[in-house]
């Protein structure tokens, strides 16, 4: 294969602190944090105009998720849209994670006050998978394999 693992997926937030927090209480830690003032000899940059106005704030934040696997954020831009509703655009849907056991995630995860929007249930791959969202509504499948689960055992239909 010509890629080793998926190494970060990247989301621009509404409220940065908010959004490390979550990925925080999944149990990630940020790995790295950088601020605006890293841009401020590169005008070429997009984040040029920021670190001249705010080169205190943070616009980019890696949250490890799983060793070498990271959530990035950056903070929205002030002329950003609004996100889309789930499934409602081309392009981004959600991500999935895999776990051990999904019914002690979910136990975790409600004892962290975190909903669930969809319980445990297997899907059509035979994998089992439960569903939340982050503050920004992006969408996080949480999966657990099962001997059965076409992930494992191939299936082209």
């Amino acid at each position: 294969m010509l890629f080793q693992s998926i190494m970060h997926v990247t989301f621009f937030v509404e409220d940065l602190e908010r959004s490390i927090a979550f990925y925080e209480q999944l149990g990630g830690k940020v790995k790295m944090a950088v601020k605006y003032k890293a841009y401020l000899d590169k005008p070429e940059s997009s984040f040029y105009e920021r670190a001249l106005k705010t080169p205190e704030d943070y616009c980019i934040v890696y949250v490890e998720i799983a060793p070498g696997q990271f959530i990035e954020l950056y903070p929205k831009g002030e002329e950003q849209k609004e996100h889309a509703a789930f499934n409602d655009s081309l392009g981004y849907s959600h991500f999935g994670v895999l776990v051990e056991d999904i019914f002690q995630t979910r136990e975790k995860l409600r004892e962290k006050g975190i909903p669930v929007i969809i319980e445990p249930k297997i899907g059509n791959s035979h994998t089992w998978q439960l569903w939340i969202a982050d503050p920004d509504d992006n969408r996080i499948e949480i999966m657990q394999y099962t001997p059965e689960s076409f992930q494992l055992t191939g299936h082209i239909d």
